[in-house]
């Protein structure tokens, strides 16, 4: 691919009158109006997705990416890079937390290593590294623009074969030491915000450790000169991704583009995840209208994203765990919701007199 092709993308047509279309379905079932809140937006926001009032999410996909970062050399995280291949070969197992938490649920799961710093072959995890882990972001860049190309890519191929395959939705994980560090130094550079009012402990820093975080991501914005406002561009974006992100992050960022392609809804995670979909919305803009929020999360960056795509989270239960287990939450709820949206009674079957809308 390359960078005309890559800021020469559209998303799939996008219809939204297919949201009241839903929302009136959800007006005749034979309960409070807008009673399940955020769930029934979600819902006519999958119907608009999906361009019928009756979408089927049925088969369900998670994919997580894998890979290092160069930046764990600045003590930014509480582990080493190794951890990153030990629970990669988990979840070829399926048997990490997510793994574990969907092991009674109808979800595949797909792992991919897009950039573990590792030349192990995983069982159980499909290898599209680019390269084995990103450069230290304090002092080089994350990675070149070709190889961010060909990880943005492995996100598209990925969406495509899911959406080819029947998925009818899409929820993204990760998996990688240092990745909070990386995402909120993109984060910084694509929302304007100063690394000490955004930064959180990740997987669990100590005070000392915290400053060390903030510190290194204020090199790494100054170093690429990303440490003060600029309009955003997709141009922009990209280099921030180059040079900032990790190769999960651009990985991801090429799921939300393909899957806004061929018009499938996909499921933010945390503050990685959340950083990727940003990225996708700044390149190619019209992704946002694919995308669903699962949770709030714990750290504070996540939902500086979420007020800048203008989607609402669903659940708020301080979680940080990452590798997709939020988005996968937020699936049987959406099952749920589903099952009443298409065989709720409706007031026209009952001696119930239906509801008016006064206003908003």
């Amino acid at each position: 691919m390359t960078f005309n092709e890559l800021y020469g993308i559209k998303p799939n047509e996008y219809d939204p009158s297919l949201l009241d279309a839903a929302g009136a379905v959800w007006d005749s079932i034979a309960h409070p109006l807008d009673g399940l809140g955020r769930m029934e937006e979600d819902i006519c926001r999958i119907a608009a997705a999906q361009h019928t009032t009756r979408p089927d999410i049925s088969k369900k996909a998670l994919v997580i990416f894998c890979a290092d970062n160069g930046v764990v050399r600045e003590g930014v995280s509480q582990c080493g890079s190794e951890v990153t291949a030990q629970v990669a070969a988990l979840m070829g197992m399926r048997s990490s937390s997510v793994g574990m938490m969907t092991a009674s649920y109808p979800l595949d799961i797909f792992t991919v290593d897009v950039g573990i710093d590792s030349d192990e072959r995983i069982d159980g995890v499909i290898g599209r590294k680019v390269r084995k882990g990103t450069g230290n972001i304090a002092v080089e860049a994350a990675m070149t623009e070709i190889e961010c190309l060909s990880a943005i890519s492995c996100g598209m191929d990925m969406a495509a074969q899911l959406c080819d395959d029947g998925y009818g939705i899409i929820a993204t994980g990760e998996m990688g030491i240092g990745n909070t560090t990386t995402s909120t130094a993109v984060l910084c550079a694509l929302c304007g915000v100063k690394p000490e009012d955004i930064t959180g402990r990740g997987a669990g820093l100590s005070d000392e450790g915290l400053k060390k975080k903030i510190l290194v991501i204020e090199r790494a914005l100054a170093l690429h000169s990303f440490d003060k406002p600029v309009a955003l561009s997709a141009e922009y974006a990209f280099e921030v991704l180059h040079c900032l992100g990790g190769l999960d992050i651009a990985a991801l960022t090429g799921v939300y583009i393909g899957a806004a392609v061929h018009g499938r809804p996909v499921v933010i995670d945390g503050l990685i995840s959340a950083t990727a979909a940003l990225c996708a919305e700044c390149i190619v803009p019209g992704c946002r209208d694919y995308m669903l929020a699962s949770h709030a999360g714990r750290e504070r960056g996540l939902n500086v994203i979420l007020d800048k795509l203008g989607l609402k989270a669903v659940i708020d239960a301080d979680l940080a765990l990452g590798e997709g287990s939020g988005a996968v939450l937020l699936l049987p709820m959406l099952d749920m919701a589903m099952s009443l949206y298409n065989s709720g009674t409706a007031f026209d079957d009952t001696d119930i007199n239906s509801y008016e809308r006064f206003g908003q």
